[in-house]
């Protein structure tokens, strides 16, 4: 119950101003162990709100699975899914431990994660490696060449961007990615330009590494032929910069969106860390050959972070050519896109500007009263993943958060302010 007046606009004003001054930048590449704490033998975070393991879809399931065995805590499948059943791992929320991964999102203490620093506030986030395309962890595959790329990131790459990212003295994001932003892509579906840029930054100090050895051509191969593999360090940048905008009282503005493949919930500024939650959407979109809308698994992982901060497809309308990819239609379509989305946002932040769109900066700061009077709820590009385990990508699309978290929301902010 609120103890004195509520300026509501206020409290936006400064969850705005936040987004717009964070300065997320690379300053380490770590295993997760090291730099979360908490994250123990027999712990293991996932994507999207609390689930339990029977609740889960399969494509979360069968990469706990494989995360299981790439630690060693089981020996096979059918062993992994006993020990995840009985309750003995415990299971929890990326975004409890300031961390995000794409998909299903699964981070063990094993892993090597970006460490990303926003110095204008001191609050550190961290994401998995991009593993790359095809059959992959993050979608649900999880057979021996999957678990063995795994290794490879953790004994091989990790270290060699380590080492590079510190001769380099941290890596500036928001400018990097400001700059795609202008080259067309909008870190979500499209980072093209985003991880060829930071390829520019960080192949000099990786050249002198001694880390990688015999295997600077390995690692070169790898962050050059995975266009994508900008997307975890954008999802990092984006919790950076949307934590600080978590607990300011009063405010409305979305501080976090994410699915687990059931769920799709979000967190609001002034009511913390309770999440408010409905049921995950189908996303809309194109396929790949073989595979139709009856394959698709609901919505699923962090990634949603993109557009909670005003990129992804908030910024569609600077990245037409993302468009056609996630079917989503026409340039003048992802130009609507990104003006249906002001809609529901408080501003925009001048950081990111859209040579389309006259330089104008992305709309960000999604408020929950403009979703529910307007009845304009968020888009997200999105990839899509197969129902069933193992099969892995099968698309990408859009998805629309469903109305009912934003009326949740604000039914939990008038319980906790208004009352």
């Amino acid at each position: 119950m609120s103890s004195g007046p509520l300026d509501i606009d206020d409290a936006n004003g400064a969850a705005l101003q936040r987004i717009v001054d964070a300065e997320p930048v690379l300053v380490d590449v770590a295993p997760a162990g090291e730099t979360i704490p908490e994250l123990r033998d027999m712990v293991l975070l996932h994507a999207g709100p609390p689930i339990g393991w029977k609740e889960m879809c399969e494509p979360m399931r069968a990469a706990i699975v494989g995360a299981m065995r790439y630690e060693g805590w089981a020996a096979n499948d059918a062993e992994a899914e006993t020990l995840a059943g009985s309750g003995e791992v415990k299971l929890l929320p990326n975004h409890d431990f300031r961390a995000v991964g794409p998909m299903a999102g699964v981070t063990t203490r094993s892993m090597p994660v970006f460490v990303v620093e926003n110095r204008a506030f001191g609050n550190r986030a961290f994401c998995t490696i991009n593993e790359g395309v095809g059959q992959v962890l993050r979608f649900g595959a999880n057979d021996r060449r999957v678990v063995q790329r795994l290794h490879w990131l953790a004994d091989t790459l990790a270290p060699a961007l380590r080492e590079a990212v510190k001769r380099a003295g941290g890596v500036e994001l928001r400018p990097l990615m400001a700059r795609a932003l202008t080259m067309g892509d909008e870190m979500h579906q499209r980072n093209t330009a985003a991880s060829s840029l930071f390829l520019r930054e960080i192949g000099p100090p990786l050249a002198r590494a001694t880390t990688p050895g015999a295997n600077l051509g390995d690692v070169m191969d790898f962050l050059a032929g995975n266009d994508q593999f900008f997307l975890n360090l954008a999802m990092a940048a984006g919790k950076a910069t949307m934590d600080p905008v978590a607990g300011i009282p009063g405010s409305t503005v979305v501080s976090a969106m994410s699915r687990n493949g059931r769920d799709f919930g979000i967190r609001v500024s002034g009511t913390g860390d309770r999440w408010f939650s409905a049921p995950a959407p189908m996303p809309q979109g194109l396929y790949f050959p073989g595979y139709t809308a009856q394959d698709a698994n609901p919505d699923l992982g962090d990634s949603a972070i993109l557009e909670t901060m005003g990129l992804g497809a908030f910024a569609m309308g600077g990245a037409p050519a993302v468009a056609g990819f996630v079917g989503a239609g026409t340039f003048r379509d992802a130009l609507n896109y990104t003006r249906e989305m002001a809609e529901i946002t408080l501003g925009s932040n001048p950081n990111f500007a859209m040579p389309t769109l006259d330089f104008s900066g992305v709309p960000c700061g999604i408020d929950i009263r403009r979703v529910v009077e307007s009845g304009v709820c968020p888009i997200i590009n999105t990839g899509i993943a197969h129902k069933r385990a193992g099969v892995g990508q099968v698309g990408a699309g859009i998805a629309r958060a469903p109305i009912d978290c934003f009326v949740r929301a604000i039914e939990g902010f008038a319980e906790k302010f208004l009352a």
